[in-house]
């Protein structure tokens, strides 16, 4: 019989497949919320085994903990040195450890060697053993910026283990919500060819002053750029998004940079040129205007007015702009949009763009996607040839990337035309 756990594994992606979570449950009543976010790692593809203290099985049973995740929870130490097998050396050892909630108590057991309850026993373990750690703090807003509380959580970061912040409400440090700490997860556990990559995503619509309190813009909502930058973040990537005006929540485990209108986009790149240089790869689904006019001081009156007249004048591109300020490498990636266009002139005004702005990869779609849940996009990678990415924002996001992140493999792995002589030691350089 199958575990109805089973039936929701893998839904959201396949990045945790075959990957091993425990799953630290300690004594906060932020407990409540683990079968959400076991239930949200599942999504990912992961296989959950938690582990509980004796307090945390006061506030949610270990029936639950299973029917969450599918495996009986550890909640006491026995003959089977469970922590060992768990996150010890061999076969079957977890990929992660994550401990959600952390209380301040569990903390401080931690951070002072302290194994008296499964979950701090496994702690031990998984920091002797290398093994990668996260922990959720929960807690009453007073303790958290405790001196005692503080310094502990130092401690842990300074050992290499991840905090993973809530937001603070109504007095309480709230544990992150499933959905974060499932981020936090992914980009920790990741392995692919993003992985400790630097991306920067430029999204959002750009708005052009008219005065004061009016601008000219366009009817993107950002989502797309958004959705890119979170499969990014997902899948190990160090990401900034660059962020114009949006119509869709910003997920708050993003770096972000603002900027409002073209000439502004353009002064943070000038600002940034350095960072931009040391990416791997500049994402640049913003729709960013082609005209813009002269701003007029204050608000101008409608009082009286019959009409206004606007001159509009080209505005500077900001593709070329950014190829001038990180040539390759790194790798540029722009976006085409065209209204009712077939197919081949589709193709060949993404063509004409990707030579004037120097572009390694362009994607071309029509206006209908805009505000649609759903893309259908054409992709022309470097070097030639084409496909069709189709689906929702997030499959067309993590799909665009898995395709560019074996493109940066394969260069990568590609030998050098020049090794003809003896070959000399193979230096590896790092970005600053």
């Amino acid at each position: 019989m199958v575990h109805p756990s089973e039936s929701i594994r893998g839904r959201a992606s396949s990045l945790l497949a075959g990957q091993r979570i425990v799953l630290g449950i300690s004594g906060s009543v932020a407990a409540i919320e683990v079968p959400r976010i076991a239930r949200e790692l599942i999504r990912h593809g992961a296989d959950v085994q938690a582990v509980m203290s004796a307090d945390a099985t006061r506030l949610v049973t270990p029936e639950v903990i299973e029917f969450a995740t599918g495996h009986p929870p550890v909640v006491q130490l026995s003959g089977n040195v469970e922590h060992v097998t768990l996150l010890g050396p061999g076969e079957g050892r977890a990929d992660l450890y994550l401990i959600a909630p952390a209380t301040a108590n569990t903390i401080a057991k931690i951070a002072h060697g302290l194994d008296d309850t499964p979950v701090t026993a496994c702690a031990s373990m998984a920091l002797g053993g290398g093994v990668p750690m996260l922990i959720a703090p929960a807690m009453h807003a007073h303790m958290g910026v405790s001196p005692a509380v503080r310094e502990n959580l130092a401690k842990l970061s300074s050992w290499g283990i991840g905090l993973i912040q809530g937001q603070t409400i109504e007095g309480e440090e709230k544990l992150a919500t499933p959905e974060e700490v499932a981020a936090a997860v992914l980009h920790r556990a990741a392995r692919g060819p993003w992985a400790g990559r630097k991306v920067i995503v430029i999204a959002g619509a750009a708005r052009e002053p008219i005065d004061r309190v009016r601008s000219i813009t366009n009817e993107s909502t950002g989502a797309t750029g958004i959705a890119l930058a979170v499969q990014a973040h997902f899948r190990g990537a160090d990401v900034e998004l660059w962020a114009g005006p949006m119509q869709v929540p910003i997920p708050p485990f993003l770096i972000t940079r603002t900027w409002r209108s073209v000439p502004d986009l353009r002064a943070l790149a000038r600002r940034r040129a350095r960072e931009l240089r040391a990416t791997s790869a500049i994402l640049v689904p913003a729709a960013l205007s082609d005209f813009t006019t002269t701003r007029a001081a204050g608000k101008i009156s409608s009082h009286d007015r019959a009409n206004l007249e606007l001159l509009l004048r080209p505005a500077p591109k900001v593709l070329p702009e950014l190829r001038r300020l990180a040539p390759p490498p790194t790798r540029l990636i722009g976006f085409k949009l065209e209204a009712d266009r077939p197919d081949e002139e589709l193709e060949a005004s993404a063509r004409r763009l990707q030579r004037a702005a120097g572009l390694d990869w362009v994607i071309a779609n029509d206006v209908a996607t805009m505000g649609s849940p759903t893309t259908n996009a054409l992709v022309l990678p470097p070097g030639g040839g084409r496909h069709w990415i189709r689906g929702t924002k997030s499959t067309f996001a993590g799909k665009l990337l898995d395709d560019v992140g074996r493109e940066l493999n394969n260069r990568r792995a590609r030998p050098s035309a020049r090794a003809a002589g003896p070959r000399k030691p193979a230096v590896r350089r790092h970005r600053p």
